[in-house]
């Protein structure tokens, strides 16, 4: 006997793809996005759920047409530096603790290169014939450039940039950046006496300081060129944001122009790493968010921004958007796509099929930007269930619109086990942000008892008319 619980088929043009915008299941973070002809694709990192460290041995790759981004291709494993169990390393020198970060991909004269940051272990170019991969090794670095400069070789974080008149550019670097010409007929070869240190300034005051921590680079380097105009995205010392610079040539000097996105805003802060892309006529950054309770499980987020025509990129919130211009209120949202989680609530994963905000306590908050609720439709009320479990503490779910103190459309009371929440709210109309505010007034003890005390755990809602 099979048991079906919950199978769903939707219409093509009824889907929309919030943040996290590749499967829920999924972690991939460092997410650099190219376009290849018709199809977006993204190349990042790999995180394993519950580890202890940063990032896996393998790279993969997912792929969306660039005219419907609410469907997303897996094309598996591309890259690894230790054996999986179908296939042999792609590397000869990489060992026991040689995980990939932070990858780049780019193309030029129709082949795709794959530049590889390996930890603990020289970095290296590999080839395909399609954007996808999978990739084979063309080989390691080749250079002169003093170990003190690229770290071992290890070219952290490489951000590649094949300009218009085909000259090949690598940037990377850990606290201090670093840019150097690549050699287009090999691409592996750092050209002699193109190297300079500093392209983002990180200068140390008379008291030992640095200057700006806003702007001082910290990692994630990634090159971009707009028009005439070269940009330099990268974290900045205050790690949670992404930040650039920009310049008329592609060595710089770059001068700081401000932040992008900061996946720290009422939300689990952690480093930060992605870049800006144009798919069809609008510009979106990728960036990450934290899950799990560490920086270690990481997944994919998009947002819209504008490029104003002074080259200046205002910044923009996280939300749970995505891809999307609205989520549908009306359509089953998983609590996971939460874009705030204050209080010390976080996002946990029990199996691929299963994921919960968890560590739910008195005064934690939980939100959503942004549902577009549509036009009035006669009715002062409309119905709310809501997935959760009690931990038997009772507590009460406050829900509010646009922000966590905003107006209350309604309330649900949440006792132990679990439960289906059926709760009569006010009727909304337009375009909010949803809040979900925990209070407890437990009788019999004092407010000390909950510090610290996981109340509920949040699995799903949806709203009814």
């Amino acid at each position: 006997i099979v048991l079906i619980k919950t199978f769903i088929l939707t219409k093509k043009e009824e889907l929309s793809m919030p943040n996290p915008y590749l499967p829920l299941w999924e972690y991939i973070p460092d997410g650099e996005p190219r376009v290849f002809g018709s199809r977006v694709y993204v190349y990042g990192s790999h995180d394993r759920v519950g580890h202890d460290q940063f990032c896996d041995y393998v790279l993969k790759c997912w792929s969306a047409p660039v005219d419907d981004l609410n469907h997303w291709t897996d094309h598996g494993v591309i890259f690894r530096t230790r054996d999986t169990f179908d296939h042999p390393a792609d590397t000869d020198w990489t060992k026991e603790h040689n995980e990939l970060y932070a990858p780049d991909v780019v193309e030029k004269d129709g082949k795709y290169y794959l530049f590889a940051y390996i930890i603990g272990a020289k970095g290296c170019v590999a080839v395909s014939d399609r954007p996808e991969g999978p990739f084979t090794l063309l080989g390691r670095y080749k250079y002169t450039i003093p170990d003190s400069v690229c770290v071992n070789g290890w070219f952290i974080d490489p951000g590649v940039l094949v300009d218009d008149d085909g000259q090949v550019y690598i940037a990377c670097g850990f606290e201090r950046s670093f840019i150097a010409k690549i050699d287009p007929q090999d691409m592996t070869h750092v050209l002699d006496g193109t190297y300079l240190e500093h392209i983002i300034p990180c200068e140390v005051t008379e008291n030992g300081g640095f200057t700006d921590p806003d702007s001082r680079f910290y990692e994630a380097a990634s090159l971009r060129k707009i028009g005439d105009t070269y940009y330099f995205i990268y974290s900045p010392k205050r790690g949670s944001r992404l930040a650039y610079a920009t310049s008329d040539k592609p060595m710089g000097p770059y001068t700081y122009r401000g932040y992008i996105v900061d996946n720290g805003v009422d939300y689990p802060a952690g480093n930060n790493h992605g870049s800006i892309c144009r798919i069809g006529n609008q510009w979106y950054i990728f960036y990450h968010r934290m899950t799990n309770g560490s920086v270690m499980s990481r997944r994919a987020c998009v947002e819209k921004i504008e490029i104003l025509p002074d080259g200046t990129i205002p910044p923009v919130e996280m939300t749970s958007l995505g891809f999307s211009d609205a989520l549908n209120p009306y359509e089953e949202t998983p609590a996971e796509l939460a874009c705030v989680l204050k209080g010390g609530a976080l996002i946990a994963e029990r199996t691929p099929f299963e994921r919960v905000i968890t560590n739910i306590q008195d005064g934690c908050v939980m939100g959503y930007k942004y549902f577009d609720f549509g036009a009035d439709y006669g009715s002062k009320t409309m119905q709310l269930f809501a997935d959760v479990m009690g931990f038997g503490c009772a507590c009460d779910v406050h829900v509010r619109l646009d922000a966590e103190d905003g107006e209350e459309i309604g309330c649900f009371h949440v006792g132990r086990g679990a439960e289906c929440i059926k709760t009569r709210v006010k009727a909304v109309t337009g375009r909010h942000a949803l809040y979900f505010a925990v209070t407890t007034h437990y009788s019999g003890w004092t407010g000390d008892f909950f510090a610290g005390r996981c109340l509920m755990e949040f699995k799903k809602f949806v709203f009814m008319k």
